[in-house]
This record gives structure tokens, sequence and C-alpha cells, in this order.
């Protein structure tokens, strides 16, 4: 940390917290009491503040609304069993939000400003983290242009913003998963690589025909040929073929994810040989048809670690092994939720714990 921030602190004068089902957390619909504020303006971040969670006032000629600049980041907080409540791996979702920035033409933030502004939220709501197993806070960072500009250029204000979900599992089952060998999520040169809003909107109609088909994710492909494994919808995605971890190298049309980072580094620590370079569908589809595929999974914040039951190519059907016998997303799984949850030693470092003011 350098320098604090000068936060102005506006508690709710009704807290929902005990209206909230803790047992029924829907993700991403239930939000806690405040929400963290700052405004760009004049080529500075300045007005920091947590308020209530609720309606903000913009104008309807914003330029986020018309020309996209906006993006956000994904982060979850965990409850440890004395109270603690640490928040894992905010510095590499800060990287990533700050490339984000800088592909939209959008205004950086500085790592510290970052991590404080969560810090400070997390703390005030630090009540509403949930306990059980497999459920955490999902924090919500983004950032959207302001000017009232019905113009094609960046905006010169922009507003950061911070919202807090108490969240359960993102997915409750196993995934049928299918390649898209038609539709593009994203281009060589393009914006793949940040999270910006466009790309999920973009990506929202071939997911509806996927589901429609009784799919529950889209493996993307490369636009050119589609002959490469790019990510999956909600996340990034790892294979074991034939004993070593494989997923696709991170390139401007691939998220580098948070929870892939953390995938690859345990693998490596835990001996595993580890690829990442390109994948290529038809070597999927062979190991999926010889029985070397011994394992594929997406890896995100939002899903952790959601198992693939089969993946359908061409309008066949590949079905793998059931996921309860697989070594290595079992073992994955189990220890990233034992860093998290704070019931085996962070030798990472991974943990920014959120001090109670």
């Amino acid at each position: 940390m350098t320098e604090t921030l000068d936060i102005k602190i506006t508690k709710t004068n009704h807290s929902r917290l005990a209206e909230t089902d803790f047992n029924n957390l829907p993700f991403g619909k239930i939000f806690t009491d405040h929400m963290f504020v700052a405004d760009y303006v004049d080529g500075e971040w300045k007005n920091f503040q947590v308020i209530p969670y609720g309606e903000i006032g913009l104008s309807p000629a914003i330029s986020a609304l018309h020309y996209g600049q906006s993006f956000f980041e994904g982060i979850k907080a965990y409850k440890h069993a004395d109270g603690t409540v640490s928040v894992f791996r905010p510095d590499k979702n800060a990287k990533r939000f700050n490339k984000s920035a800088e592909r939209l033409c959008m205004p950086t933030i500085p790592e510290d400003i970052f991590l404080q502004s969560i810090a400070a939220v997390v703390d005030i709501d630090r009540d509403w983290v949930p306990t059980q197993a497999d459920h955490a806070l999902y924090i919500r960072p983004f950032m959207f242009a302001t000017d009232p500009f019905l113009g094609v250029s960046p905006s010169s204000t922009y507003k950061f913003m911070v919202l807090l979900c108490p969240v359960g599992p993102y997915f409750s089952k196993t995934l049928r998963v299918k390649i898209e060998t038609y539709y593009t999520r994203s281009a060589e040169g393009g914006m793949g690589f940040a999270k910006s809003s466009g790309n999920y909107g973009g990506a929202m109609l071939p997911a509806k025909k996927a589901v429609e088909e009784g799919f529950d994710q889209l493996i993307w492909t490369d636009a050119k040929d589609h002959a490469y494994v790019e990510e999956m919808g909600a996340a990034n995605v790892v294979f074991v073929l034939d004993g070593t971890v494989l997923t696709p190298s991170t390139r401007d049309t691939i998220l580098d994810g948070v929870t892939r980072d953390t995938v690859l580094a345990l693998a490596r620590e835990w001996g595993y040989p580890v690829e990442e370079r390109r994948v290529s569908v038809a070597e999927i589809i062979e190991g999926a048809k010889n029985g070397k595929l011994n394992d594929a999974f997406g890896a995100g914040t939002a899903a952790t670690i959601a198992p693939v039951g089969s993946i359908s190519f061409n309008g066949e059907e590949y079905f793998l092994s059931d996921p309860k016998t697989r070594e290595f997303s079992q073992r994955v799984f189990k220890e990233m939720n034992a860093i998290k949850y704070g019931t085996t030693p962070d030798t990472h470092g991974w943990n920014y714990i959120v001090n109670a003011e």
C-alpha cells in the first residue's frame, strides 16, 4: 500500500441482511447494502465513496451506452473459520483491469487504489460474506464512460464502481458443452483479452442457441479456421490429455484468467507436465475418442472448477469419465478451496486479508 485513500463512508439506514435467504443465493441477483463509487474528472481519480446500494442518475447520452466504453472484473471474497475475510488474488485482477482500460482507451487505476476500494466496501459489508461451503462474496469492479456526448471518441470522464453479491456455486452440474464452429467470440487484433462488456453482449446469441440445443456452455474456437480451442463462455478451459495439463496459451483473443493461472501454478508445483500452447480441436476430439482425454473443466472466478461431462463437435457427442474419479481437477478444486477458506497455509500469498476498521 502507498497512500491511504480518503474514502467518504455513508452507511445505509436499513440493512437488507436479515431479509436475505443465504440458503437461496442465485448468482448475481442479490446485492449487499453498499457499493463503492469514484469519478475520473480532469485527469485524476477523485470523489472516493462507499454509499448505500441503489440507483444512480446518468445522462441518456453517456458514451458508454452508445459506443461501448465499459468493462469489468470478477473477484471473490471468502470467510475463514475464525471470521477473517480474505479476497483471492485481487492484485492479478488489478493488472488485468488496467489492461482492459488501456485497450478501451480508458484511464487506468493505480493498483493500491483498486485494492483499497475493494477492501473498503468489503469491510463494511463483511457480514454478507457467506459461511457455507462453496459460497463466497462475488466482487464486481467495473468502469464506464460518462461524457454526455454523441461522438465517436474517448470520453474524458469515467465512473469506477464496485458491487458485491453473496453467491453460491455458478454451475451446479457437470457441463455438457459444444465446440462452436460458426460464431466468433473474438478475432486476432480484437479485444478478447479484455473483459469488455461488448464481448459478452456479442456472445449471448450463440450461447442462447446452444442452450436451446441442450448444451450448458460453448467452447469458442479461433475466428479464422475454427480449428483451435480458445475458451469457454464463462471460463478458461483446461484439459488433461494423456497425463499432461493442457490449456490454450493466452493471446489477444483469450482472457488471462486468474483461476487459470492458479490452476497452472499448482499443477507445476505438484510436478504435472504443463503445456500452454495452441490446442487444436482435432487433438481434443481424438483424445475423447481414444480415452486419452483424462479430464476437462472450465476454470474461472465465477465458475471456479466446472467439470465438463461431454463435448459435442459437428453433431457427435463424446462423453468423458465421471468427474468424481478425475485425479487432477478434484485435487486442484480441493486445494484451491482450502487456500481460499483458510484451512491450509497460504504459502503463495494469494489471500488479501481485509482488516476490520
